[in-house]
């Protein structure tokens, strides 16, 4: 009986974006939903609560080694897929039992493209190319509800607005989304919703005060998060969990890039991305770019009217 488990190192929300295609392919291929070990951090139990194609979830604690094999052995699964290529999570699988393991080879060069190697990794198991593109199976009743509770009308532009980022060099400053959302507010009837975390408050708060039309998604869970994301037509900001949620549920994407790879962005159609000037794909690396400096702001703002005009 074919029973398989797909473990995931990378702890990030937009990280598994990037893999649910995968996640989904291999699914197919086995027959039957699969098992997912994954860092809470990366949102997983929330965002594979609906998906017919995951059938568990359970979290990979760094420090419960004995703990996580045990409970892998109990549910007696006779493949593995690890998308890493950590000597540890081979070994946890290796010694729940699991006969059939397929991972990364050990000591991958450290900047590996993350969206490529997946990519590749997968497509090598199952001897065909695939789409990376995916979706995010969701409850449509809660979504029709995030509509009613958030009074989301199709007459006004609604905007999931990703102000925050996993680290201080990956924002583009705040004071340039104030003045990008008047703006955009000056030529259409918005609404703004500002995605972010509670570290990321006391931003919100000075958006809040100098933008009309906005709303604090801070204290909100990815549960309640996600129907109002998939009650948007766009989604406009860093390169965030947000934007990575947003493009796996259809919604138009801008990212701005300042200080991450640029193959976050190429993984999905729905992604249009800027990068910081003078820079192209081919010769942007990201990771210690430290660009927040060199994004046109004249750029963003074109960019953006395009996508929601």
């Amino acid at each position: 009986m074919n029973k398989a488990l797909i473990i995931i190192k990378s702890p990030g929300i937009g990280d598994l974006q990037i893999l649910l295609s995968y996640v989904h392919q291999l699914s197919k291929e086995i027959g039957k939903p699969v098992s997912i070990l994954a860092q809470k951090s990366t949102g997983a139990r929330s965002i594979f609560k609906h998906d017919e194609h995951v059938y568990e979830v359970i979290d990979l604690g760094k420090k419960d080694f004995l703990n996580i094999i045990n409970k892998i052995k109990f549910k007696k699964f006779n493949q593995c897929y690890i998308y890493s290529d950590s000597l540890r999570l081979w070994l946890i699988a290796k010694l729940a039992g699991i006969q059939k393991i397929y991972h990364y080879p050990f000591f991958s060069k450290k900047f590996a493209n993350f969206y490529k190697t997946a990519k590749e990794f997968t497509e090598k198991i199952l001897q065909r190319k695939i789409d990376s593109v995916s979706k995010i199976y969701w409850d449509k009743t809660s979504i029709e509800k995030a509509k009613k509770d958030y009074d989301i009308q199709s007459n006004v532009k609604n905007i999931v607005c990703g102000i925050s980022a996993s680290g201080p060099t990956k924002r583009w400053d705040i004071n340039n989304y104030i003045k990008l959302f008047k703006e955009i507010n000056s030529k259409f009837p918005c609404k703004f919703f500002l995605a972010g975390g509670k570290n990321d408050e006391i931003l919100i708060e000075k958006v809040i005060a100098e933008v009309k039309g906005c709303i604090s998604l801070s204290k909100l869970n990815i549960e309640q998060i996600i129907p109002i994301i998939a009650s948007c037509k766009y989604y406009i900001g860093n390169d965030t969990g947000f934007g990575h949620l947003a493009a796996n549920l259809n919604t138009n994407s801008l990212m701005i890039f300042v200080d991450s790879p640029i193959n976050y962005a190429l993984w999905n159609k729905n992604i249009k991305f800027i990068l910081p000037m003078g820079e192209t794909v081919e010769s942007f690396r990201g990771h210690n770019a430290r660009a927040k400096d060199k994004i046109s702001f004249d750029e963003v703002l074109k960019k953006s009217l395009e996508l929601i005009n």
